[in-house]
């Protein structure tokens, strides 16, 4: 099981949380412009890299909110946590 560090709560076990997908992916300014494969791709692909990767989650059994985790996809291990909206601590790619 992953421990997670909620930037409000302190530490925790993975069970608290909610996956929210990946992080950073940023809505259209007009999405009533986009064709229906151009809207597919925003809703539906994502990058899904082996490596480190920015990833959304939410607190959801404790102060429910959400903030960033940029984790290790192949050993698990998380390498930063950061709030919604700050800047991430450094590059995932």
């Amino acid at each position: 099981m992953l421990e997670i560090e909620c930037p409000w709560c302190g530490s925790r076990d993975q069970d608290e949380f909610s996956y929210g997908g990946e992080a950073h992916i940023v809505r259209p300014l007009s999405p009533e412009n986009l064709d229906d494969r151009e809207w597919g791709d925003y809703l539906f692909f994502r990058d899904n890299k082996k490596g480190q990767h920015a990833e959304q989650w939410c607190h959801s059994a404790g102060c429910r909110r959400w903030f960033n985790v940029v984790r290790d996809t192949v050993s698990y291990r998380i390498v930063s946590v950061y709030r919604s909206g700050d800047s991430s601590p450094g590059d995932p790619s």
